[in-house]
């Protein structure tokens, strides 16, 4: 039996507090079964039926492309929550709970999955999570098991690099949203161009756009923390490497 191990850290200033949890990783074919950690603010926690584009036609922003280890190296680092907007009631309330986020993705393209790390602010407290997601290369999708269930959101890669977005339920007029990301926690509305014109073609007034604030952020003291804590590891395989080094040169 796969297992692999999902951290939760609680940050409200003072001292973290880290709760360990197992999370056991599906057999192909098989449901995956695990403790829900909280809520993502990408909302990959949210189901995701295939993108139709026959569906869609005017949608052209929103169509999906294969995903390539080209894509996996430019997703590669830190990326900031900027703003969502879904159709769905009840994901609108989720997101309007998250003041700020930032997270970071280290694929692996060798075993189509990758490592995210996030930084979410909730309730003026802050909420580390760390997890696992896999990559649909030809579907241009990533996902996510959560309460049993794969759930999917398919990348969608923008005229500006610095930039991309997420959709969600495109073919379910209902319950169909999106998001965007970018590489620093302020953008222009050049850079949400696309993403505007996303929210226009899935008709979701720009009225019903939820933005995030980073000068609410209250996970920055943490993520130094951890900087700190990974460059002593850092430090101290050199030392250990460099030690090996000399009692085999002597």
């Amino acid at each position: 039996m796969n297992q692999t191990l999902a951290m939760v850290t609680t940050y409200d200033g003072q001292q973290p507090r880290i709760e360990t949890v197992k999370k056991r990783r599906a057999r192909k074919g098989e449901a995956c079964r695990q403790i829900p950690v909280p809520d993502w603010d990408m909302a990959l926690v949210l189901s995701l039926l295939p993108l139709l584009e026959a569906q869609i036609p005017l949608c052209a922003n929103l169509v999906p492309v294969p995903i390539t280890n080209a894509t996996l190296d430019w997703i590669s680092g830190k990326w900031f929550y900027i703003a969502s907007a879904f159709r769905n009631e009840e994901y609108n309330k989720s997101t309007h709970e998250i003041q700020a986020t930032f997270f970071y993705f280290t694929p692996n393209k060798t075993e189509d999955t990758i490592f995210l790390r996030e930084y979410q602010t909730r309730q003026n407290q802050c909420i580390y999570n760390t997890s696992y997601l896999n990559v649909q290369r030809e579907n241009g999708t990533i996902s996510r098991y959560v309460g049993g269930q794969e759930h999917f959101a398919h990348l969608l890669i923008l005229r500006d690099r610095k930039t991309f977005m997420l959709a969600f339920e495109v073919n379910d007029e209902k319950n169909w949203g999106v998001s965007v990301y970018a590489d620093k926690p302020e953008t222009t509305e050049e850079q949400l161009g696309e993403f505007y014109e996303a929210l226009d073609c899935l008709r979701i007034p720009r009225s019903d756009v939820m933005y995030t604030n980073q000068k609410k952020d209250k996970c920055e003291p943490l993520e130094r923390q951890h900087e700190k804590e990974k460059k002593q590891e850092e430090g101290e395989r050199q030392h250990e490497k460099e030690k090996k080094q000399e009692e085999g040169e002597s």
